[in-house]
């Protein structure tokens, strides 16, 4: 239980993005569904089994980009003070 409270409270911004864009998808795939199928359940049932498909993909999708941008700054940053000795150039 620790673990999920600690992912949680590292991962909270992510989680409140993540949930915020599951109840707008929810709201625009039934009003889709609903548009094709004229049928309420049919519209109801779709709206609410891909959103939450969606939803948790786009929190891994957002998971990565994240790590991914961390990586990038930690090179640039080390490319910009990278103090390891070079070797001699061959004839030098």
């Amino acid at each position: 239980m620790d673990r999920i409270r600690h992912a949680t409270r590292q991962n909270l911004p992510t989680l409140m993005k993540t949930g915020s864009y599951y109840l707008i998808h929810i709201c625009v795939a039934a009003l889709v569904a609903y548009a094709v199928t004229g049928n309420l359940i049919a519209s109801l049932t779709l709206s609410l089994l891909e959103p939450t498909v969606q939803a948790v993909a786009f929190f891994f999708h957002e998971t990565a980009w994240q790590r991914a941008s961390v990586r990038r700054a930690a090179a640039a940053a080390g490319a910009a003070v990278d103090t390891t000795p070079q070797p001699a150039a061959a004839g030098a």
